[in-house]
Protein backbone atom coordinates (compact mmCIF):
# COMPACT_ATOMS: atom_id res chain seq x y z
CA UNK A 1 0.00 0.00 0.00
CA UNK A 2 1.35 3.09 -1.33
CA UNK A 3 1.52 5.94 1.32
CA UNK A 4 -0.33 9.42 1.00
CA UNK A 5 3.35 11.09 1.30
CA UNK A 6 5.13 8.83 -1.36
CA UNK A 7 2.29 9.77 -3.38
CA UNK A 8 2.73 13.58 -2.69
CA UNK A 9 6.73 13.05 -3.21
CA UNK A 10 5.97 10.92 -6.67
CA UNK A 11 3.88 13.83 -7.41
CA UNK A 12 6.34 16.92 -7.12
CA UNK A 13 8.83 14.43 -8.99
CA UNK A 14 7.74 15.92 -12.56
CA UNK A 15 7.83 19.49 -11.71
CA UNK A 16 11.41 18.85 -10.28
CA UNK A 17 12.67 16.35 -13.17
CA UNK A 18 11.20 18.83 -15.93
CA UNK A 19 12.93 22.35 -14.04
CA UNK A 20 16.54 20.03 -13.75
CA UNK A 21 16.09 19.02 -17.59
CA UNK A 22 15.72 22.44 -18.49
CA UNK A 23 18.91 23.82 -17.05
CA UNK A 24 20.25 21.00 -18.37
CA UNK A 25 19.53 21.96 -22.15
CA UNK A 26 22.61 21.27 -24.02
CA UNK A 27 23.50 24.66 -26.70
CA UNK A 28 22.00 23.22 -29.49
CA UNK A 29 18.55 22.60 -28.33
CA UNK A 30 18.80 26.42 -26.80
CA UNK A 31 19.90 27.11 -30.16
CA UNK A 32 17.30 25.24 -32.08
CA UNK A 33 14.56 26.90 -29.88
CA UNK A 34 15.51 30.20 -30.14
CA UNK A 35 15.57 29.97 -34.05
CA UNK A 36 11.65 29.07 -34.21
CA UNK A 37 11.06 32.09 -32.65
CA UNK A 38 11.90 35.72 -33.62
CA UNK A 39 15.00 35.98 -31.40
CA UNK A 40 17.93 34.99 -33.96
CA UNK A 41 20.92 33.40 -31.89
CA UNK A 42 24.54 32.89 -33.06
CA UNK A 43 25.10 28.92 -32.84
CA UNK A 44 28.56 29.48 -31.61
CA UNK A 45 28.42 31.99 -28.92
CA UNK A 46 24.68 32.08 -28.10
CA UNK A 47 24.54 35.61 -29.13
CA UNK A 48 21.78 37.94 -31.45
CA UNK A 49 22.88 37.76 -34.89
CA UNK A 50 21.32 40.04 -37.23
CA UNK A 51 18.89 38.23 -40.23
CA UNK A 52 17.58 40.45 -43.16
CA UNK A 53 14.28 41.42 -43.16
CA UNK A 54 12.80 38.82 -45.92
CA UNK A 55 14.07 36.06 -44.05
CA UNK A 56 12.70 37.11 -41.14
CA UNK A 57 9.18 37.57 -42.44
CA UNK A 58 8.93 34.45 -44.69
CA UNK A 59 10.03 32.84 -41.19
CA UNK A 60 7.47 34.21 -39.53
CA UNK A 61 4.50 33.40 -42.17
CA UNK A 62 6.30 29.87 -41.92
CA UNK A 63 5.40 29.79 -38.09
CA UNK A 64 2.28 30.99 -37.91
CA UNK A 65 0.79 28.65 -40.35
CA UNK A 66 2.33 25.66 -38.60
CA UNK A 67 2.13 26.83 -34.74
CA UNK A 68 -1.09 28.24 -33.20
CA UNK A 69 -0.02 32.05 -31.43
CA UNK A 70 -0.97 30.75 -28.12
CA UNK A 71 1.23 28.11 -28.40
CA UNK A 72 4.33 29.48 -29.21
CA UNK A 73 7.04 28.91 -26.31
CA UNK A 74 7.95 31.94 -24.60
CA UNK A 75 11.50 32.42 -25.77
CA UNK A 76 12.88 34.78 -22.97
CA UNK A 77 12.72 32.70 -20.00
CA UNK A 78 14.54 29.90 -21.69
CA UNK A 79 17.67 32.36 -21.94
CA UNK A 80 20.00 32.71 -19.44
CA UNK A 81 20.74 35.92 -17.61
CA UNK A 82 23.60 36.56 -19.28
CA UNK A 83 21.88 35.93 -22.83
CA UNK A 84 18.83 38.13 -21.79
CA UNK A 85 21.23 41.10 -20.80
CA UNK A 86 23.01 40.65 -24.43
CA UNK A 87 20.21 40.52 -25.85
CA UNK A 88 18.63 44.07 -24.52
CA UNK A 89 21.62 45.33 -24.58
CA UNK A 90 22.39 45.04 -28.30
CA UNK A 91 18.70 45.67 -28.88
CA UNK A 92 19.26 49.53 -26.87
CA UNK A 93 22.43 49.82 -28.90
CA UNK A 94 20.13 49.18 -32.59
CA UNK A 95 17.63 51.56 -31.12
CA UNK A 96 19.94 54.16 -30.25
CA UNK A 97 22.25 53.92 -33.56
CA UNK A 98 18.98 54.22 -35.44
CA UNK A 99 17.97 57.06 -33.96
CA UNK A 100 21.37 59.12 -34.37
CA UNK A 101 21.00 58.24 -38.04
CA UNK A 102 17.59 59.97 -38.17
CA UNK A 103 18.99 63.20 -36.60
CA UNK A 104 21.40 62.91 -38.97
CA UNK A 105 20.11 62.65 -42.07
CA UNK A 106 16.98 65.53 -40.64
CA UNK A 107 19.86 67.82 -39.98
CA UNK A 108 21.23 67.45 -43.49
CA UNK A 109 17.86 67.69 -45.07
CA UNK A 110 17.54 71.20 -42.93
CA UNK A 111 20.99 72.35 -44.28
CA UNK A 112 19.93 71.99 -48.30
CA UNK A 113 17.07 74.40 -47.83
CA UNK A 114 17.89 77.50 -48.51
CA UNK A 115 14.34 79.42 -47.54
CA UNK A 116 14.41 80.19 -43.95
CA UNK A 117 10.71 79.81 -43.56
CA UNK A 118 10.54 76.06 -45.03
CA UNK A 119 13.20 75.66 -42.75
CA UNK A 120 11.26 76.50 -39.40
CA UNK A 121 8.35 74.43 -41.00
CA UNK A 122 10.18 71.51 -41.22
CA UNK A 123 11.31 71.45 -37.55
CA UNK A 124 9.94 68.89 -35.40
CA UNK A 125 7.98 70.48 -32.69
CA UNK A 126 8.67 67.95 -29.62
CA UNK A 127 4.87 66.77 -28.17
CA UNK A 128 4.72 68.44 -24.76
CA UNK A 129 1.86 69.31 -21.76
CA UNK A 130 2.32 72.88 -22.51
CA UNK A 131 1.56 72.37 -26.54
CA UNK A 132 -1.14 69.75 -26.79
CA UNK A 133 -3.06 71.03 -23.45
CA UNK A 134 -6.59 71.13 -23.61
CA UNK A 135 -8.89 73.86 -25.16
CA UNK A 136 -9.71 76.79 -22.56
CA UNK A 137 -12.98 78.73 -23.60
CA UNK A 138 -11.17 81.69 -21.09
CA UNK A 139 -8.16 81.27 -23.22
CA UNK A 140 -7.12 85.05 -24.24
CA UNK A 141 -6.36 85.56 -28.05
CA UNK A 142 -4.35 88.58 -29.15
CA UNK A 143 -7.34 90.54 -31.28
CA UNK A 144 -6.54 90.25 -35.27
CA UNK A 145 -9.54 91.78 -36.49
CA UNK A 146 -10.86 88.49 -38.11
CA UNK A 147 -12.17 84.92 -37.21
CA UNK A 148 -13.91 83.62 -34.28
CA UNK A 149 -12.69 82.04 -30.96
CA UNK A 150 -15.06 79.24 -29.06
CA UNK A 151 -18.00 80.74 -27.98
CA UNK A 152 -19.13 82.40 -30.91
CA UNK A 153 -17.33 86.03 -30.34
CA UNK A 154 -14.75 87.74 -32.74
CA UNK A 155 -11.31 87.82 -31.01
CA UNK A 156 -11.53 91.74 -31.61
CA UNK A 157 -14.78 92.12 -29.62
CA UNK A 158 -13.31 89.36 -26.67
CA UNK A 159 -10.18 91.65 -26.73
CA UNK A 160 -12.10 95.25 -26.16
CA UNK A 161 -14.31 93.21 -23.72
CA UNK A 162 -11.41 92.30 -21.67
CA UNK A 163 -9.61 95.68 -22.16
CA UNK A 164 -12.75 97.11 -20.25
CA UNK A 165 -12.68 94.62 -17.65
CA UNK A 166 -9.13 95.71 -16.97
CA UNK A 167 -9.53 99.45 -17.22
CA UNK A 168 -12.38 99.14 -14.14
CA UNK A 169 -10.80 96.38 -11.99
CA UNK A 170 -9.37 96.98 -8.81
CA UNK A 171 -5.72 97.42 -9.88
CA UNK A 172 -6.50 100.05 -12.48
CA UNK A 173 -5.07 102.76 -10.86
CA UNK A 174 -1.85 100.93 -10.12
CA UNK A 175 -1.82 100.59 -13.93
CA UNK A 176 -2.81 104.28 -14.53
CA UNK A 177 0.59 104.94 -12.45
CA UNK A 178 -1.44 106.94 -9.76
CA UNK A 179 -1.05 105.05 -6.46
CA UNK A 180 2.64 103.76 -6.08
CA UNK A 181 2.15 100.38 -3.98
CA UNK A 182 2.66 99.90 -0.31
CA UNK A 183 2.79 96.50 0.98
CA UNK A 184 2.86 94.72 4.04
CA UNK A 185 4.24 91.56 5.05
CA UNK A 186 3.78 89.19 7.96
CA UNK A 187 3.11 85.79 9.09
CA UNK A 188 0.73 83.47 11.09
CA UNK A 189 -1.35 84.71 13.94
CA UNK A 190 0.59 82.71 17.08
CA UNK A 191 4.45 85.14 16.59
CA UNK A 192 5.86 82.53 19.39
CA UNK A 193 5.24 79.26 17.13
CA UNK A 194 6.92 81.14 13.98
CA UNK A 195 10.21 79.10 12.32
CA UNK A 196 13.15 81.05 11.50
CA UNK A 197 12.55 80.04 8.36
CA UNK A 198 9.31 82.14 8.12
CA UNK A 199 10.55 84.76 9.87
CA UNK A 200 13.90 84.91 7.23
CA UNK A 201 11.10 84.23 3.90
CA UNK A 202 9.12 87.43 4.96
CA UNK A 203 12.32 89.82 5.70
CA UNK A 204 12.99 88.92 2.02
CA UNK A 205 10.08 89.55 0.94
CA UNK A 206 10.14 93.24 1.96
CA UNK A 207 13.79 93.20 1.30
CA UNK A 208 13.26 92.51 -3.35
CA UNK A 209 9.96 94.26 -3.15
CA UNK A 210 9.96 98.27 -3.08
CA UNK A 211 8.10 100.10 -0.33
CA UNK A 212 7.35 97.17 1.41
CA UNK A 213 7.71 96.62 5.93
CA UNK A 214 7.50 93.37 7.75
CA UNK A 215 6.03 93.02 10.96
CA UNK A 216 5.17 90.93 13.41
CA UNK A 217 0.95 89.45 13.22
CA UNK A 218 0.69 90.05 17.59
CA UNK A 219 -2.25 87.31 17.24
CA UNK A 220 -4.33 89.72 15.02
CA UNK A 221 -7.32 88.41 13.18
CA UNK A 222 -7.07 89.28 9.09
CA UNK A 223 -9.78 91.43 8.94
CA UNK A 224 -8.22 93.50 12.08
CA UNK A 225 -5.09 93.58 9.83
CA UNK A 226 -6.96 94.80 6.77
CA UNK A 227 -8.79 97.54 8.82
CA UNK A 228 -5.47 98.78 10.13
CA UNK A 229 -3.31 98.44 6.54
CA UNK A 230 -6.04 100.29 5.10
CA UNK A 231 -5.74 103.35 8.06
CA UNK A 232 -2.40 103.54 6.94
CA UNK A 233 -2.56 103.40 3.35
CA UNK A 234 -1.31 99.99 2.31
CA UNK A 235 -1.89 98.49 -1.07
CA UNK A 236 -1.39 95.27 -0.93
CA UNK A 237 -0.55 92.75 2.29
CA UNK A 238 0.94 89.62 2.19
CA UNK A 239 0.61 86.92 4.80
CA UNK A 240 2.73 84.17 5.32
CA UNK A 241 0.42 80.81 6.66
CA UNK A 242 2.55 77.88 8.36
CA UNK A 243 1.74 74.26 9.53
CA UNK A 244 4.03 72.45 11.58
CA UNK A 245 6.62 75.13 11.83
CA UNK A 246 6.57 74.65 7.59
CA UNK A 247 5.37 77.00 5.34
CA UNK A 248 2.33 75.99 3.64
CA UNK A 249 0.34 79.11 1.86
CA UNK A 250 0.44 82.46 1.11
CA UNK A 251 -2.42 85.03 1.06
CA UNK A 252 -2.18 88.37 -1.01
CA UNK A 253 -4.80 90.88 -0.39
CA UNK A 254 -5.43 93.85 -2.55
CA UNK A 255 -6.50 96.64 -0.47
CA UNK A 256 -8.66 98.13 -0.23
CA UNK A 257 -11.10 96.38 -2.27
CA UNK A 258 -9.90 93.37 -3.24
CA UNK A 259 -9.57 91.07 -4.38
CA UNK A 260 -7.97 88.19 -2.63
CA UNK A 261 -5.66 85.40 -4.15
CA UNK A 262 -5.01 82.27 -1.72
CA UNK A 263 -2.01 80.53 -2.80
CA UNK A 264 -0.08 77.01 -1.87
CA UNK A 265 3.30 77.68 -1.03
CA UNK A 266 6.47 75.57 -1.86
CA UNK A 267 9.67 74.84 -2.78
CA UNK A 268 10.83 77.97 -0.50
CA UNK A 269 14.54 78.53 -0.25
CA UNK A 270 15.48 81.80 1.59
CA UNK A 271 19.04 83.89 0.50
CA UNK A 272 20.77 82.07 3.53
CA UNK A 273 19.66 78.91 1.90
CA UNK A 274 20.88 79.56 -1.18
CA UNK A 275 24.25 80.84 0.56
CA UNK A 276 23.77 84.26 -0.80
CA UNK A 277 24.31 87.58 0.96
CA UNK A 278 20.82 89.76 1.43
CA UNK A 279 22.82 93.18 2.02
CA UNK A 280 23.66 92.89 -2.30
CA UNK A 281 19.81 93.57 -2.66
CA UNK A 282 20.12 97.38 -4.02
CA UNK A 283 17.17 99.10 -3.15
CA UNK A 284 16.49 100.01 -6.79
CA UNK A 285 13.41 98.98 -8.11
CA UNK A 286 13.01 95.97 -10.21
CA UNK A 287 12.01 94.94 -13.25
CA UNK A 288 8.84 92.41 -12.97
CA UNK A 289 8.67 89.98 -15.66
CA UNK A 290 5.52 88.04 -15.98
CA UNK A 291 5.48 84.58 -18.25
CA UNK A 292 3.06 82.06 -19.83
CA UNK A 293 -0.17 83.68 -17.96
CA UNK A 294 -2.80 83.13 -20.89
CA UNK A 295 -6.32 82.56 -19.42
CA UNK A 296 -8.05 85.17 -18.09
CA UNK A 297 -8.01 84.30 -14.59
CA UNK A 298 -4.13 83.81 -15.27
CA UNK A 299 -4.11 87.56 -16.36
CA UNK A 300 -6.09 88.59 -13.27
CA UNK A 301 -3.61 87.12 -11.03
CA UNK A 302 -0.14 88.28 -13.38
CA UNK A 303 -1.85 91.83 -12.66
CA UNK A 304 -1.92 91.18 -9.06
CA UNK A 305 1.51 90.06 -8.23
CA UNK A 306 2.72 92.73 -10.46
CA UNK A 307 1.01 95.38 -8.75
CA UNK A 308 2.99 94.71 -5.47
CA UNK A 309 5.93 96.10 -7.16
CA UNK A 310 6.98 99.54 -8.36
CA UNK A 311 5.55 100.24 -11.79
CA UNK A 312 8.43 102.48 -12.64
CA UNK A 313 11.83 99.94 -12.53
CA UNK A 314 15.02 101.48 -12.38
CA UNK A 315 16.98 100.02 -14.91
CA UNK A 316 20.53 100.94 -13.38
CA UNK A 317 19.90 98.58 -10.83
CA UNK A 318 20.11 95.56 -13.16
CA UNK A 319 17.83 93.49 -11.11
CA UNK A 320 14.50 91.58 -12.13
CA UNK A 321 11.88 89.53 -10.90
CA UNK A 322 10.31 86.91 -12.88
CA UNK A 323 6.81 84.89 -12.61
CA UNK A 324 6.38 81.82 -14.47
CA UNK A 325 4.01 79.94 -15.16
CA UNK A 326 4.26 76.70 -15.77
CA UNK A 327 1.21 73.83 -15.20
CA UNK A 328 -0.62 76.21 -13.17
CA UNK A 329 2.98 76.22 -10.91
CA UNK A 330 4.00 79.99 -10.72
CA UNK A 331 8.08 79.70 -9.82
CA UNK A 332 9.60 83.00 -8.74
CA UNK A 333 13.30 83.64 -9.28
CA UNK A 334 14.85 87.28 -8.43
CA UNK A 335 18.13 87.54 -10.40
CA UNK A 336 20.75 90.14 -11.33
CA UNK A 337 22.02 90.87 -14.79
CA UNK A 338 25.34 91.72 -16.21
CA UNK A 339 26.18 92.35 -19.75
CA UNK A 340 29.51 91.12 -21.01
CA UNK A 341 31.00 92.21 -23.92
CA UNK A 342 28.06 93.96 -25.54
CA UNK A 343 26.17 90.84 -26.34
CA UNK A 344 26.29 88.10 -24.00
CA UNK A 345 24.08 88.43 -20.95
CA UNK A 346 24.75 86.58 -17.87
CA UNK A 347 22.30 86.06 -15.20
CA UNK A 348 23.09 85.42 -10.97
CA UNK A 349 20.40 84.59 -9.24
CA UNK A 350 20.03 86.43 -5.67
CA UNK A 351 17.47 84.94 -3.91
CA UNK A 352 15.19 83.95 -2.41
CA UNK A 353 13.02 81.47 -4.59
CA UNK A 354 9.60 80.15 -3.80
CA UNK A 355 7.21 78.52 -6.19
CA UNK A 356 3.08 79.33 -6.07
CA UNK A 357 0.30 77.12 -6.94
CA UNK A 358 -3.10 79.16 -6.92
CA UNK A 359 -5.89 78.08 -4.93
CA UNK A 360 -8.67 80.31 -4.61
CA UNK A 361 -9.63 84.04 -5.99
CA UNK A 362 -12.01 86.12 -4.32
CA UNK A 363 -13.80 89.19 -5.25
CA UNK A 364 -13.15 92.02 -2.13
CA UNK A 365 -11.25 91.70 1.08
CA UNK A 366 -10.70 88.22 2.97
CA UNK A 367 -14.23 86.96 4.20
CA UNK A 368 -14.44 83.09 4.45
CA UNK A 369 -18.10 82.92 5.90
CA UNK A 370 -19.56 85.45 2.94
CA UNK A 371 -17.12 86.28 0.80
CA UNK A 372 -18.13 85.84 -3.19
CA UNK A 373 -14.85 83.42 -4.91
CA UNK A 374 -14.51 84.15 -8.43
CA UNK A 375 -12.36 80.82 -8.64
CA UNK A 376 -11.63 77.74 -6.54
CA UNK A 377 -9.47 74.98 -7.12
CA UNK A 378 -11.13 72.09 -6.91
CA UNK A 379 -9.05 68.57 -7.32
CA UNK A 380 -11.65 65.99 -7.58
CA UNK A 381 -13.67 67.88 -10.30
CA UNK A 382 -10.69 69.38 -12.30
CA UNK A 383 -7.52 67.40 -12.02
CA UNK A 384 -9.37 64.95 -14.44
CA UNK A 385 -6.46 65.28 -17.29
CA UNK A 386 -2.77 66.27 -17.19
CA UNK A 387 -3.29 68.24 -20.42
CA UNK A 388 -5.93 70.66 -18.59
CA UNK A 389 -4.82 73.87 -17.18
CA UNK A 390 -6.26 77.08 -15.93
CA UNK A 391 -3.75 79.25 -15.54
Amino acid sequence: MVSSKSKRREGNLLPNVRHKKAKRASEADLVEIVEESDVPVDHEEGEVKKTSTNEKAQRDCAEESEIPKGLRPNIISNLTKHQRAKLVEKFRREKRKARKERQKRRREELENIDDEEEREAKKLIPRTLENTREPDITMRVPASGEGEISGGESEADDEKEIRTEEERDEMASYFRKENPPKVAVTTCEKPTAVSIKTVQFGKDLARIIPNAGFFLRRRSSVKGIIRRGTALDFTDIIIINEDHRKMNGLLLIHLPGGPTAHFRLSSVKTTTELRKNFRKISSEKPEVILNNFGTRIGYRVARMLASIFHYSPDFVGRRAVTFHNQRDYIFFRHHKYEFKEGKRVALREIGPRFTLKLRSLQRGTFDTKEGDYEWIHKRGQMDTSRRRFHI
